[in-house]
């Protein structure tokens, strides 16, 4: 059976007490638990000095804590590290998350990306520090049991950049609902599902990638006369317009992609002429109907 303590209805949130497995093993958060992993790519990662009184006080790991109920890891990752050590609720770009379950509770690990630099500070008595620290430096500190167990595995995948490069022409055209009648509008409207994509991430299962789950970069090509389609760039979603056809802007796009340092480049398309030429160049590829399905 497991167990939780009582919370006083003076607590400032329900998820805050112990939850306690069949072993006797407690774990901190009703409804699991995140923590907040910031890289800044000139300062390393930011990391708490646990308050002695803490639980494995004394040690360095995460700012993270109790998420409340129905909150996402990642509002409760970046709520958890501005009540601890100042950091901004904006300015930040998630970049992969890592799932501890237990079943009987959880704890998710959010890595995400200062996009605005920030100098962090003391926000409540939960720290005796928090700084910036270099990648090599981590190991050499006294760290948290949990993160000294997982670091090996974020930072290898620190680095890794995964990209989709949606072959719009193609995903339009798989579903017989008249968009030839208004190809631009039938891009205007894949574009802003791909946006929500590129917002809300993709299962790290779906990439075939470590992990948990990514958020990666989607890159729209268009052509023709979807080229006169109102779409724009915004975080993490870029619109490439083809000055002649689309599968050889795409090679272009996919070129250039695999040659950056970390790339992981996938082509969403089903025309088997293209798959085997972007496959050429180490891309990997999935049908429309994986896109499809993944957009809902």
């Amino acid at each position: 059976m497991v167990t939780s303590e009582f919370v006083p209805p003076h607590a400032r949130n329900p998820g805050d007490a112990w939850v306690y497995a069949e072993d006797g093993t407690k774990y901190w958060g009703r409804f699991g638990a995140a923590g907040l992993l910031v890289v800044d790519a000139g300062r390393g990662i930011l990391l708490q000095h646990r308050a002695l009184w803490s639980h494995f006080g004394g040690t360095w790991g995460l700012p993270g804590g109790a998420r409340h109920e129905g909150e996402s890891a990642v509002d409760g990752a970046i709520r958890e590290a501005n009540e601890e050590a100042a950091v901004p609720t904006d300015g930040l770009r998630p970049h992969f998350s890592s799932t501890l379950d237990l079943g009987v509770w959880s704890y998710v690990t959010v890595v995400a990306e200062a996009v605005t630099p920030f100098d962090p500070h003391i926000a409540d008595p939960e720290s005796l520090e928090v700084r910036w620290v270099g990648l090599d430096e981590v190991g050499t500190l006294p760290l948290h049991p949990g993160f000294a167990a997982s670091w090996p595995a974020l930072r290898a995948d620190l680095e890794h950049r995964p990209t989709l490069v949606v072959d719009m022409a193609n995903v339009v055209g798989s579903r017989p609902d008249g968009w030839w009648n208004d190809r631009a509008g039938a891009a205007e409207r894949l574009g802003t599902r791909l946006q929500g994509l590129a917002s809300t991430g993709v299962p790290a299962e779906e990439l075939e990638l470590s992990q948990s789950h990514w958020w990666p970069n989607v890159v729209a090509v268009l052509e023709g006369r979807a080229n006169d389609a109102g779409l724009d760039a915004s975080d993490r979603f870029d619109v490439v317009r083809a000055r002649a056809d689309g599968d050889s802007q795409i090679v272009t796009e996919v070129r250039d992609l695999a040659a950056q340092p970390g790339a992981s480049v996938v082509v969403i398309t089903s025309d088997r002429g293209l798959r085997e030429r972007v496959e050429a160049l180490g891309a990997t590829t999935r049908g429309t109907g994986w896109l499809l399905d993944l957009l809902g």
